[in-house]
């Protein structure tokens, strides 16, 4: 059974309560999920997944400190991430408060690792990663379930390869 990490930070709740829907995606995409916030997280934790998720508020069109200081703290495990399923989802106050710069911003440090990264081809959410204004409503925490089970499938071939 693959294994799939999903990382998150939340102020207000919002970010969390995507961060339970991926997990409950990738749980019914046959994974065992590790569920933390970022002040739980470990370097470790990254290097034992096969799958990673982070979720971060946007911040003036960017993630939030707190997982970009995260992010930044995994160049220790450089080489560790390769080749390891990689996605994002986000929050916001409004429809344009970056949403899309913040997905970009978790990604490009999962490329960095050379992680693959799953996106959403059918346009359930976003093409980068789920997104939600505000608290989440039924069809941000249905595109956050599809991405969950989609980086379960994607980390399950991967782990068996």
């Amino acid at each position: 059974m693959s294994k799939v990490l999903v990382v998150y930070h939340s102020r207000s709740g919002n970010t969390a309560k995507m961060a339970e829907a991926v997990a409950e995606g990738a749980k019914n995409g046959g994974a065992d999920v590790v569920l933390k916030t970022v002040d739980e997280a470990a370097l470790e934790d990254l290097a034992a997944a096969d799958g990673i998720v982070f979720g971060a508020p946007t911040y003036f069109g960017t993630l939030s400190g707190e997982m970009k200081s995260f992010i930044d703290k995994s160049v220790r495990i450089r080489g560790k991430l390769e080749s390891k399923v990689g996605a994002a989802f986000t929050s916001s106050g409004s429809l344009s408060g970056g949403n899309e710069t913040t997905l970009i911003s978790i990604i490009e440090g999962m490329l960095i690792h050379g992680m693959i990264i799953v996106g959403d081809p059918i346009e359930t959410g976003g093409h980068y990663g789920a997104v939600a204004v505000g608290s989440p409503d039924a069809e941000a925490l249905m595109a956050c379930r599809k991405l969950g089970d989609r980086v379960a499938k994607f980390a399950k071939i991967i782990a068996s390869a």
